[in-house]
């Protein structure tokens, strides 16, 4: 690509929808099963959302520093970037590294942050448009995200949630490998629900049941709703219970009201909501976006509680609709040992970090082999602990 250049976006406002979306989602077979050809996180509509809402912002600690390729017939290959000032939002925990660094005297922020703002879903990283040699665009955009360090004075440059090809090419050009762990929903084609259940042990297959059954009891309805059918009153309802959770979980709540119809005008068709309505209100949302192979999980809120609501409204319904769906799996978000019990499994996550400081990236590295040693562990320990038959 001897005629192209890095260039740095401040805004998504100035790189064309359809050039972005090229190498974001191009359009193409799938490889093979479950293979995710549309991640609507990666998607222009979604990010430049994020941007116009004010969610990403700098006043938020989330600058947008978008690198481009751009060559004579237009973008070839971008990075959704960002400078951080706080590690808030990114659910790859660093904490303990910037404290580390800061107690030995350096400076741990700004940093640079390649990521999906407030969402742990692996996804495309380096969108590279078909037809442009991979392996050359990550140099040169690695290139590009390493010269943007040194000019904001940052310490370190953090891939989140990428898939493992994308981390093995990052590898390649000297980023060190993390690994972590989510929990996700596989259809191994079900029929149906009770398909699926048909593959848990009969103590687990009766508790599930139970479960459902007891969620409804206090007359509640559920709803799903996508599309055309998702009206303004239905995001008043759902920001009500996703601020509710936010301030009780961590404070400050990421996405504001605007964000929320801005996603409906935008990709109404991406987002799935299942809300739970009791005389004649409104009681309990999570709000999900529809990928071409999986369904996300992403956020819940109620504002009355009721015994097993949360398993019903944000599991259960969306097992319901990735078979309905024939969705290949459900990502039902971080962390939860609890989803193990409702059928999900453990699977690893991946992220790429690029250390300035070599004594500092030692001992990163070191860290690092460590804990991928402990997450495979735990995995297969956790795995075992699932709900399914055992030789079914």
């Amino acid at each position: 690509m001897p005629d192209s250049t890095l260039k740095v976006a401040t805004s998504l406002r100035a790189v064309p929808a359809p050039e972005w979306d090229a190498c974001a989602n191009p359009a193409r077979a799938p490889a093979g099963p479950g293979d995710e050809t549309h991640n609507p996180f990666v998607s222009h509509a979604f990010l430049s959302a994020l941007e116009e809402a004010g969610c990403v912002a700098p006043r938020t600690g989330w600058t947008p520093v978008h690198v481009l390729l751009e060559g004579a017939d237009g973008l070839e290959a971008a990075v959704p970037a960002y400078v951080k000032t706080h590690s808030q939002g990114e659910y790859v925990f660093d904490h303990a590294w910037a404290d580390a660094y800061e107690r030995a005297g350096g400076r741990y922020y700004p940093k640079i942050q390649v990521a999906v703002p407030f969402t742990p879903v692996t996804g495309r990283r380096l969108l590279v448009r078909p037809g442009v040699d991979a392996g050359t665009a990550t140099r040169r955009l690695v290139s590009g995200l390493r010269a943007l360090r040194d000019q904001v004075g940052a310490s370190s440059i953090h891939c989140t949630f990428c898939p493992p090809d994308e981390g093995a090419r990052l590898a390649e050009n000297g980023f060190l490998e993390r690994t972590d762990q989510q929990y996700h929903w596989i259809n191994e084609g079900y029929a149906g629900f009770e398909d699926f259940l048909g593959a848990l042990a009969s103590r687990k297959r009766k508790a599930i049941r139970r479960e459902r059954r007891d969620a409804l009891a206090p007359g509640i309805t559920i709803e799903r709703l996508t599309g055309d059918a998702i009206r303004e009153e239905h995001w008043d309802a759902f920001f009500a219970f996703y601020m509710d959770t936010g301030s009780r979980k961590w404070g400050r709540p990421y996405l504001n009201r605007p964000f929320f119809s801005l996603l409906g005008e935008r990709m109404a068709e991406r987002v799935l909501l299942v809300m739970a309505r009791r005389e004649g209100r409104y009681i309990a949302g999570a709000i999900n976006l529809i990928g071409d192979a999986a369904l996300y999980g992403r956020n819940w809120g109620c504002v009355e509680d009721h015994p097993f609501l949360h398993f019903e409204v944000c599991y259960y319904q969306a097992i319901d609709f990735a078979i309905e769906r024939g969705l290949a799996r459900v990502e039902a978000g971080a962390q939860g040992e609890h989803k193990l019990a409702r059928g999900y499994r453990p699977a690893l996550t991946s992220s790429a970090h690029d250390i300035a400081d070599p004594a500092f990236r030692r001992a990163i590295a070191d860290y690092l082999d460590r804990e991928r040693t402990y997450v495979a562990g735990a995995a297969e320990e956790l795995d075992a602990a699932t709900p399914f038959r055992r030789g079914g």
